[in-house]
Parts: structure tokens; sequence; C-alpha cells
């Protein structure tokens, strides 16, 4: 079979050499595809890292914007302008075994609730 291949001729061309030129011609196709896919994922990790670094900067500038709003300072200075807050003094500090006094003291009064129905306007 073999010797079949490397003496037969079809048009002038032997049928060997038929056969690798068309290998030799889908093995250069398939390499020029690989290399346009591998181009097409390059450039789309090339875009997925510029947007990891876009987001990096943003958490950056967030966190950076959280510790200005979390300075104490500000938060006081809030406190006393819009809240009239000032802080614990020493007389409204609590021990452990007067909490249940706070407690029971804070707890709103529970007010029967009517079974009757609502007036229908």
């Amino acid at each position: 079979m073999s010797l079949f291949l490397f003496r037969h001729r079809v048009r002038g061309f032997r049928t060997i050499n038929i056969v690798l030129g068309a290998s030799l011609l889908v093995l250069a196709v398939s390499v020029n595809l690989a290399k346009v896919i591998a181009g097409h994922q390059r450039s789309e990790i090339s875009q997925v890292e510029r947007d990891i670094g876009k987001q990096r900067a943003r958490i950056r500038l967030l966190e950076a914007e959280v510790a200005h709003l979390e300075q104490p300072e500000r938060l006081e200075r809030l406190s006393r302008a819009y809240l009239d807050l000032k802080p614990v003094t020493a007389t409204q500090e609590a021990s452990i075994d007067s909490l249940d006094q706070i407690a029971s003291a804070a707890r709103p009064t529970a007010h029967p609730v009517s079974t009757g129905s609502l007036p229908v306007p």
C-alpha cells in the first residue's frame, strides 16, 4: 500500500506529495486561526486587567473617603451641630448590675390591643 502512494501519480504529481501538501495547508490554516484566537484573548485579558486597575483605584478612593467620613473629630462636630449630642458624662455610665433596671425603664408600657374592627372610611 505504501508503495502505491509513492509511485502513483495524479496529473503529474505523486499522491504522497498531494497528501502532504494538503496536510501542510491544513496545518498552516489551523496555526493562523490559533494565532487569531490567541490575539483576541490577549486583547480581552488586557481589557479585563485595565478594568481591574480602575476598580482598584475606585476602591482606594472609596476607602479614603470612608476614612475621612469616619474621623472621630468630624463625627463629634456633626453630632454637636445637628443632633445636640454631648459626650457621655461619668454620671451617665452604668454598671453591669444596673443594666436590668435601665432595660426595664426603657421598655415601653404595653397597651392593650382592642379586638374590635376598625371603622371603614
